[in-house]
């Protein structure tokens, strides 16, 4: 059980880049982008072709980023200038991906297994360090040394590059721009009003979204050893019910708490749908029905809570009155008392 919970957040910490992408589009610019479901196979597409014709890992993770970005801005596009419906202009943009896709793997599936990725010269540099054992060994010294992984380099090396991208986030968020871009994601009209170009950051928030959906998709790609034209299906749901889990789970007082709750939403998912799937009448095939159900508790749940907490604050302030004033002789004395 403490292996599977170990594989789960390490391809939570994965998956919260993507769910940091969802976040940015969907909370911060108030738009239902479908491009999502294409945008993460894009990333994988491109970085597992450009690894198996002998480039660089990094340098393809890179490329896929930026060819995640192109294709955000073309949603934008055939939204702002387009004058596309957003959410007709999503699914038209994941439906022309998938043709796209195909196109760049030349399959329906580019294999990995045995070829040098990022992850893996991650994993040979980590394992140069000899720190491995260090861990193994604090582990097994609290009796969960059957239980370690074969390597800390890969969990490590991610919750660096999310952290630092969830950094990079709040950042930009913060700048003039990410202002004005959050404005526009609350009033398109005031920013008009104020001379702003809406189109323009639409069109830039939607390409920095899926950016962040491509880059994961690229690392997913090189964790699991295939890209796969199918890989991206549902991906959408899966970003929703991170930031939905995180939201509700830590608050979205400060940008910088909110995107930390994302991240531990994308944690929690996995190890939810890890835990799931371990039990007996559940199979594989039940992961999307899974998916399905924790959106909806997650979003029925807050508004459960806060309706029960709404009738207890309701019932106390009764009890007090009451309490204050049991026969209504209290509410004659104060009426008695403005009169004289």
């Amino acid at each position: 059980m403490p292996t599977a919970i170990f594989g789960a957040f390490e391809s939570g910490i994965i998956y919260a880049i993507m769910a940091l992408g969802v976040y940015l589009s969907f909370r911060v610019l108030d738009f239902p982008d479908l491009t999502v479901d294409g945008s993460f196979v894009t990333g994988a597409a491109v970085a597992a072709t450009m690894i198996v014709s002998g480039i660089n890992p990094f340098i393809a993770t890179l490329v896929a980023l930026a060819a995640g970005f192109i294709a955000g801005c073309l949603t934008g596009i055939l939204h702002t200038f387009g004058k596309i419906n957003a959410l007709l202009s999503g699914i038209l943009m994941m439906i022309a991906l998938y043709s796209i896709n195909l196109r760049i793997m030349g399959k329906s599936n580019v294999p990995l297994l045995n070829t040098d990725t990022a992850i893996t010269h991650v994993r040979d540099a980590w394992d140069k360090t000899g720190l491995d054992s260090i861990f193994n060994s604090i582990f097994t010294a609290v009796g969960l040394g059957d239980s370690v992984p074969r390597t800390w380099g890969i969990l490590i090396f991610m919750i660096i590059v999310t952290f630092a991208i969830k950094l990079l986030t709040d950042r930009f968020l913060q700048t003039e721009i990410g202002l004005a871009l959050r404005a526009t994601g609350d009033n398109k009209r005031m920013i008009r009003s104020l001379s702003g170009n809406t189109n323009l950051l639409v069109i830039l928030g939607l390409g920095l979204s899926n950016a962040m959906v491509a880059f994961s998709g690229a690392l997913i790609a090189q964790q699991g050893g295939f890209a796969d034209v199918g890989m991206g299906i549902g991906m959408i749901i899966i970003g929703l019910a991170s930031v939905i889990i995180g939201e509700a789970l830590f608050g979205t007082k400060t940008i910088a708490r909110t995107t930390l709750a994302v991240i531990g939403g994308a944690i929690i998912y996995r190890i939810v749908v890890t835990l799931a799937l371990r039990v007996e009448f559940l199979e594989p095939g039940d992961m999307k029905l899974i998916t399905a159900t924790i959106v909806i508790l997650a979003l029925i749940m807050p508004k459960l809570i806060d309706k029960t907490k709404e009738k207890k604050r309701k019932a106390k302030r009764q009890s007090e009155r009451i309490a204050m004033n049991p026969d209504g002789k209290g509410e004659a004395d104060a009426s008695f008392k403005s009169h004289s």
